[in-house]
């Protein structure tokens, strides 16, 4: 999927505004809480954007401040690889890489959750060839993963979580 010059620039001055941070924490907040509540009944599907035809299995992923030590969970769209978890550190295409990202890089041992089932896992960076086969397989699970690296200048990292 290929953005026309207008639609790009447009998006990219819509991910550029504090708003649009703020509105992305706040909604993850939500949804951590409403999966965490449920169980997963709730929450454990995206279903915004290209999720909306095609929901998206979601996951809870642990993490812990590398500064702060503080621990954090966040909701991600997963897509299974074997007995490998496979996340992108996306945020919607705006510049920086989401704060879970460095994190789990700095303390790679740590759990997510799949519905009700916690599972103990080890993340890595993709490696090129692992991001090169990949890729086309986490577009073909949510279509936006293409618009997201299209609106940013840096690479979106795919990781890598295998169970432990």
């Amino acid at each position: 999927m290929t953005m026309t010059p207008e639609q790009l620039e447009k998006r990219k001055k819509a991910l550029a505004s504090p708003a649009t941070v703020k509105v992305i924490k706040y909604m993850a907040k939500a949804q951590v809480k409403v999966f965490t509540l449920t169980g997963g009944r709730i929450g454990s599907k995206w279903r915004i954007g290209a999720g909306f035809r095609k929901p998206v299995p979601t996951l809870l992923l642990d993490h812990v401040g590398r500064k702060s030590g503080t621990r954090f969970r966040t909701p991600l769209l997963y897509l299974l690889d074997g007995a490998d978890v496979v996340v992108v550190a996306s945020q919607g295409g705006l510049p920086k890489n989401p704060q879970w990202y460095p994190n789990l890089v700095a303390s790679p041992d740590t759990t997510i959750q799949v519905r009700t089932e916690k599972r103990p896992v080890r993340a890595h960076t993709a490696s090129p060839e692992e991001r090169a086969r990949l890729w086309p397989l986490l577009v073909e699970l949510y279509a936006d993963f293409a618009v997201y690296q299209e609106c940013t200048d840096r690479e979106i990292p795919v990781v890598v979580l295998e169970p432990r």
